[in-house]
């Protein structure tokens, strides 16, 4: 193995470029002759707009124009598409409203787009937009997910009945009611899984132009996938030709699934442009993120657990509210439905499932996917059920699931809502995690800590996902005649050290110099194409098509070689970075049979110069890989302040590329997951529908000394589904640390008969859980 090989912790190639302030972010792009964009949004949650004049922002210094959605609609521009839809358990379409650029006849969150303003400066075009006189006629307004689908609740839309924008299941209905008709005991839980703002450490920018003479939009933006961008942008909204739409995303500062999804402003930056003729840009506030950045998670869900008399699982009913915020997002229907929900089992043998799905509408911002896009939901529910059987039945955590786990020698193993998981041994990983958490020993801490005055509890959660599978994806290497390998690919990293991964896979296939490989994304005019970062994906599907570009490479140099050695194809050999003859000294390094690429009599008959290749990879199943996650904290008893004492991870990721990119995903999603269960809350005022945690002054971030280091390590069960035996790694952190978080906290609460603690647990939130339950 090379010293970049497969395996290795390699330093990660672009924290020089970085960290030393050379990177290339969107609101670093200025083009020639370039105005200056900004977005006139809703105050109101919900009312119907009576007029709008601009008459006089339009005539102020610098002004260059000011747009409603009656210029858009002029212009036949089109609207946002939601592109997962579903049906509805009767196989009914779901209700799926328009959504609009700019808002037409009314407006539906705090927010929404009413009218852009372009001026040559920013500050200009802020100023128009204070001139900018609309008429707003206020109508109810219901932010509350529960509330949303009560009788009498304000209609969002009026096409989406009783606020339902879809009423989807999975599983066996029937089944389950048998499994609960057998069962000895029935543990019941009504679980919260709090909205949460993404926040990355870049907000959303873009640059919007268009060039006239070739009729032709470029957009330059911080995204998850300039692909996807390109075709709705080319198919849905302009309605032209694909190759009328160039998208390129330079280096991007955090996505989370956020910046995966078409927002109005790429729209109107393009527009704009191509309505002034020069180049129009807008960057995001960190205010306007929370206002229209697509917010993540808001799930109510009712779930109830059949058990036999010896704890073991017989059926899982759930019964879920969904919040899709105002609008459908791109993706928004998919992430409770079919990503979410058919990981409702977990990693357990239940016999019989059933998940009921609402997708709700109310007056917020819409909701889509954040880190593992409805996994972390589903995860969520079952660990909570799980540990809350566990104090039913009056057995210990651990034991309530060795009794239900799949074991290892089921796999693979078809659960009741159609996964099937490849490999994995959950029990063994469990048994880790306990050890290298001294899982034994926490009694004599709880003690000790008690003596403090502190409540400390213990918690576990075991996570299964499903990721790293869905569309194909391709990928090129191009060699220049000096021997540099450039890798030319249709992922997309923002921040997960992609130009590290595929270098490793390319130096360690052809032994190369690891700063002889240049990886380039996120522009459509160089990649054909690509299905951009989501899902985990990248590395797990993105590796395994440039092994296939290496071999093609390796094939085509052996035929190159043995022309240029005058010797059969067949005896040529190639190893660390040079061709051979076999049971000879004569040999040829890679750089030379680059060289001769170029030079036609060397090429195989009807070859392109070069020894440029393209590999593809359509996965052919999910991967899933799994964990479990040890939390222990400690609660002081006046305040209810938490605190993170110790954190245990131990994964199974199959084959790891790169070791320490794969702990740095794991540490950062246990920091979101932490966040979410402990400080990140998302209020919206219930009567008014104003965000009341509309800027870091009110919605709390986690920081670096809210944790404990964590203890991370992995047994690598290769993945059955992925050639390169590889399970995807950058959603996991998120998923299992919520639950082992509140696991944690309610067994350090259970003196007081607490039986669950809501996301966020706030010390406010867990003093009056101390007191209230200590008077009752």
């Amino acid at each position: 193995m090379g010293q970049f090989g497969f395996g290795q912790s390699v330093t990660r190639v672009e924290d020089q470029r970085l960290l030393s302030g050379h990177g290339r972010y969107t609101d670093d792009i200025s083009l020639p002759h370039q105005a200056h964009g900004h977005v006139l949004r809703s105050p109101h949650a919900h009312a119907r707009i009576e007029s709008i004049d601009t008459a006089a922002a339009a005539a102020l210094p610098g002004v260059l124009g000011v747009y409603t959605a009656a210029d858009l609609e002029a212009d036949g521009v089109g609207t946002i598409p939601c592109l997962a839809p579903v049906k509805n358990a009767d196989g009914t379409p779901m209700a799926q409203p328009p959504h609009p650029v700019l808002a037409t006849d009314a407006v539906r969150h705090v927010g929404d787009p009413v009218a852009f303003v372009v001026a040559e400066t920013l500050a200009q075009a802020r100023d128009a937009a204070e001139a900018i006189l609309v008429e707003y006629a206020p109508l109810p307004a219901v932010a509350d997910l529960a509330a949303a689908v009560e009788a009498g609740a304000p209609a969002v839309w009026d096409a989406a009945a009783g606020n339902v924008s879809f009423d989807w299941e999975i599983g066996d209905a029937a089944a389950v009611e048998a499994g609960f008709a057998q069962a000895a005991k029935v543990t019941k839980l009504r679980l919260v899984n709090n909205r949460v703002v993404v926040n990355p450490m870049e907000p959303r920018a873009a640059v919007g132009a268009f060039d006239a003479y070739r009729g032709r939009y470029e957009l330059h933006s911080c995204s998850q996938g300039a692909h996807g961008l390109r075709s709705q942008l080319a198919g849905a909204i302009f309605k032209v030709p694909l190759d009328r739409v160039r998208v390129v995303t330079p280096d991007v500062g955090g996505g989370f699934g956020m910046k995966i999804f078409l927002y109005a402003e790429y729209v109107l930056a393009l527009w704009a442009a191509r309505k002034l003729g020069r180049p129009v840009k807008w960057t995001s506030s960190r205010g306007e993120g929370f206002l229209s950045d697509s917010q993540g998670r808001d799930n109510v869900t009712e779930v109830e657990l059949a058990l036999d008399g010896d704890g073991r699982f017989l059926a899982l009913r759930a019964d879920t509210l969904a919040n899709m915020g105002a609008y459908l997002s791109n993706m928004a229907p998919f992430i409770p439905t079919a990503s979410g929900a058919p990981m409702l089992p977990g990693c357990y043998r239940i016999p019989a499932v059933h998940g009921r799905i609402r997708g709700v509408f109310t007056h917020t911002v819409p909701v889509d996917a954040y880190r593992g896009a409805g996994r972390p939901e589903a995860a969520f529910v079952i660990e909570r059920l799980v540990d809350a059987a566990a104090l039913d039945m009056g057995v210990s955590p651990d034991e309530i699931r060795r009794r239900n786990f799949i074991a290892a020698d089921e796999m693979p193993y078809a659960t009741a809502t159609g996964q099937k998981y490849d490999s994995g041994d959950f029990a063994g990983n469990m048994t880790d995690a306990m050890d290298r958490a001294d899982w034994a020993g926490f009694e004599a801490r709880r003690a000790e800590a008690a003596g403090r005055g502190k409540l400390r509890g213990i918690g576990m959660a075991y996570y299964i996902e499903k990721c790293s599978g869905g569309g194909n994806e391709s990928a090129q290497i191009r060699f220049d005649p000096g021997g540099t390998a450039t890798v030319l690919i249709g992922t997309q990293s923002n921040g997960q050290g992609h130009e590290t991964a595929y270098a490793q896979i390319v130096a360690d296939g052809l032994g190369l110099p690891l700063d002889k490989v240049r990886v380039m994304q996120g522009d459509t005019d160089l990649i054909v194409e690509g299905k951009g970062t989501g899902g985990s994906r990248s590395v797990p599907v993105g590796a395994v098509a440039l092994e296939d570009a290496v071999a093609k490479i390796v094939a085509k140099g052996k035929r190159i070689a043995a022309a240029k050695m005058e010797a059969a194809e067949a005896d040529i050999e190639f190893a660390d970075g040079a061709f051979a003859v076999a049971g000879t000294d004569k040999t040829m390094p890679l750089d030379a049979v680059v060289k001769a690429s170029f030079q036609t009599r060397f090429l195989p008959e009807g070859a392109a110069p070069g020894l440029d290749e393209t590999g593809d990879f359509q996965p052919r199943g999910m991967t899933f890989p799994n964990g479990c996650h040890v939390c222990e904290v400690e609660i002081d008893r006046d305040t209810g302040a938490t605190r993170i004492v110790r954190y245990t991870v131990v994964d199974d990721f199959g084959r790891m590329l790169n070791p320490a990119l794969v702990a740095g995903q794991v540490h950062g999603g246990v920091a979101q997951g932490i966040g979410q269960a402990l400080l990140e809350g998302t209020v919206y005022d219930p009567d008014s529908g104003q965000l009341l945690s509309g800027s870091f002054m009110d919605y709390a971030m986690p920081r670096a000394g809210d944790f404990p280091d964590i203890d991370f390590s992995t047994n690598e069960i290769p993945c059955l589904n992925n050639p390169l035996g590889m399970k995807g790694a950058g959603e996991a952190g998120a998923i299992g640390a919520t639950p082992a978080a509140i696991n944690a906290m309610v067994d350090a609460l259970k003196e007081f008969g607490v039986r669950d603690v809501e996301m966020p647990a706030t010390p406010e939130r867990v003093w009056r859980l101390i007191h209230g339950a200590g008077r009752a």
